[in-house]
């Protein structure tokens, strides 16, 4: 019943985007600068990256910023609870952590744990657009660069001298004791603008294991830039996240889990930048703190995490000429640790970079990269990357190969070091890590069979070396256990000897423009993936990504209503149940759907919105069971 209902959708929305042609709406060969840091047409990057505006949030069936990104072509969302409880971002078969998270160029992976990582401190009216870079990109953003880059850019740092002035608030309630809300807006008079916007998702949430998936999440953000004369700009942005819910087995397999977390941080940038003729030059700094309380359950005390990032970033560009630019840059970076889990810890990393941008003939374009990486516990590291791009007609051909890096963080290394008598089946940090290194290889092909439609197809993969994951550990094959209970067995994060991935990913995109103001929308990914390992036992988060994943959305609109839905078909390692936590079936479909009709001359829409359509009994992580049919009702207005 499953495959069949996954068949019948996958159908009509890649028969959609088959037929699609007529005048454009959204441009599919976009400026971005994530792949090269100065602006370049997608086509010339030589990589595959996947963009979205982020006035889409509110038309679709979506609740937060990572349910957005789940439905992204190539991008897979592991999703702990819903509405923004707790993802873990996945490309190309990586584990949670080879994935980097940067808002406005500055990175914002916490140095505790990456399960943290989609706690974005940005309202969803702040945000201009996502940039996803599928692939190796440590040759210019250092260690996590692994399987890709998911980069944030929002309104007012990327403000340009055009007046604009928008206003949105959006608000819903629904089963479970549902109230979300989110409200925000973005003024520039040319010179000065201005943002802010604030979120809440809130829940009962729906039953559990002797307890519910409760959650109280809030965000808010507020930014401003000044254009101080024809050469000179600074900009300044301050965001808060706090983060209370139930997470019952999120970290553990354990039927003692009875668990609740908060996580609370605060983010602040500056920006001072300076252009004059063919050179620019830009001097970043930012502050991240963060504050954890989990508590396993009512017998252990909480453990109490506090984690700050230092971090500063100069950049300098100088273009030779329309079709030759040169970008280097060095970064100063500094973690901190204060915990009664994990002890107390502190590491630093200084690295320089740079990356050369020359396209000939407009045709082919050539982008070398390197990067010298320094890092107090491995020492210094040489990362290059080479990316190429040709242009033949309706045909953008395209290469990529890299190094990546990446360095274990805090929860890798001491989890749990400072918990006495630490229970059965909990994760177990390892001091001894080593830094992962792999090689990384891409081929592919953009296909833009007119302004509207575009195809895209890669082959990619990645060897890697000493990879990082956690493996089921008997008490006796265990190095450092003062703190553990003998005849117990542990999650242990290990070094993996060899693990291969490799991988075909499709995607689709296209806009349409029909008769009186009508329009469709979509897009479509497909992603075939395998990994090996020379590890013996299973290892969690290589077991748990998806071999083949299919996501899609679709939005229908004219002047009067707007339908939209997404979904998500996956197929992966079945896992079997236990005592207490049903098996994780092999694959799951899931779909989501919204319908909103439109007043006032499309500023006032009243909606519905149900997630988990067919009611779907599935998780993405062993033991974190994710919520059934959802609905919502709500009401939304723009300016």
């Amino acid at each position: 019943m499953l495959n069949k209902r996954f068949a019948f959708v996958s159908a009509g929305v890649i028969s959609i985007c088959m037929n699609a042609s007529a005048q454009q709406e959204l441009d599919l060969d976009p400026v971005t600068v994530t792949s090269s840091i100065s602006p370049l047409n997608t086509s010339k990057t030589g990589r595959n990256i996947v963009t979205i505006k982020g006035e889409q949030f509110n038309n679709l069936p979506v609740n937060s910023i990572d349910e957005l990104l789940r439905y992204l072509p190539g991008l897979e969302i592991q999703a702990r609870g819903p509405m923004g409880v707790q993802s873990d971002f996945v490309i190309r078969g990586g584990t949670f952590q080879q994935v980097l998270v940067v808002l406005d160029g500055m990175r914002l992976n916490d140095p505790l744990t990456g399960h943290f990582n989609s706690y974005i401190p940005i309202s969803p009216a702040e945000i201009d657009r996502i940039e996803v870079l599928k692939g190796a990109s440590s040759a210019i953003y250092g260690s996590e660069a692994v399987g890709g880059v998911i980069h944030i850019i929002t309104k007012t740092f990327a403000a340009r001298k055009e007046k604009q002035k928008q206003a949105s608030a959006q608000f819903a309630v629904g089963e479970y004791g549902l109230i979300n809300g989110n409200i925000g807006g973005f003024y520039n008079n040319g010179k000065t603008a201005v943002g802010g916007g604030f979120m809440t998702n809130n829940a009962d949430g729906q039953q559990q294991r002797g307890t519910r998936g409760f959650f109280n999440l809030n965000t808010a953000s507020a930014s401003v830039s000044h254009r101080i004369s024809d050469n000179w700009d600074v900009a300044l942005r301050s965001g808060y996240d706090d983060r209370k819910f139930g997470a019952q087995n999120f970290y553990t397999r354990s039927i003692a889990d009875t668990a609740n977390e908060q996580v609370t941080s605060f983010w602040n940038t500056l920006r001072v930048a300076y252009q004059k003729n063919n050179n620019k030059l830009s001097l970043n700094g930012g502050y991240k703190k963060a504050e954890d309380r989990f508590a396993f359950n009512s017998m252990y005390p909480a453990n109490a995490n506090n984690s700050s990032i230092w971090q500063g970033l100069l950049q300098y560009e100088h273009r030779f000429a329309p079709a030759s630019v040169l970008t280097t840059g060095a970064q100063y970076v500094n973690r901190q640790l204060v915990s009664n889990n994990r002890g107390n810890h502190q590491e630093a990393l200084v690295a320089g970079f740079a990356t050369f941008n020359h396209t000939f003939n407009d045709e082919f374009t050539v982008s070398p990269a390197i990067r010298l990486d320094w890092n107090e516990n491995r020492g210094a590291e040489l990362v290059p990357q080479l990316n190429l791009s040709y242009n033949l007609n309706i045909f953008q051909f395209r290469g990529s190969i890299g190094k990546t890096i990446r360095d274990a963080d805090f929860t890798e290394r001491y989890n749990n070091y400072n918990q006495k008598n630490t229970p059965n089946m909990q994760s177990i940090g390892n001091p001894d890590l080593e830094a992962e290194r792999s090689l990384a290889y891409e081929a592919g092909v953009d296909i833009y069979a007119n302004k509207l439609f575009k195809v895209s197809a890669s082959y990619f993969k990645r060897d890697q070396e000493n990879l990082i994951d956690y493996v089921y550990t008997p008490y006796a094959q265990i190095k450092y256990k003062d703190n553990l209970v003998p005849g117990n067995s542990y999650a242990l994060a290990k070094n993996i000897y060899e693990v291969n991935t490799r991988g075909i990913e499709t995607d689709v995109q296209f806009t349409k423009a029909l008769a009186n103001k009508q329009s469709i929308w979509s897009s479509v990914g497909l992603v075939w993936l395998k990994s090996k390992s020379s590890e013996a036992n299973p290892s969690f988060y290589i077991l748990s990504h998806a071999r083949f994943q299919t996501n899609f959305t679709l939005q229908y609109a004219t002047p009067r209503f707007r339908i939209s839905t997404n979904g998500i078909y996956k197929n992966r390692a079945e896992q079997p149940a236990t005592a207490f936590i049903t098996k994780m079936n092999s694959d799951y479909f899931v779909i989501n759907g919204k319908a909103e009709v439109l007043f006032l001359n499309q500023k006032l829409g009243i909606f519905t919105q149900v997630d988990n359509i067919f009611d779907e009994n599935y998780s993405d992580l062993f033991g974190a069971q994710m919520p059934g049919r959802w609905l919502l009702v709500g009401a939304k207005f723009t300016l």
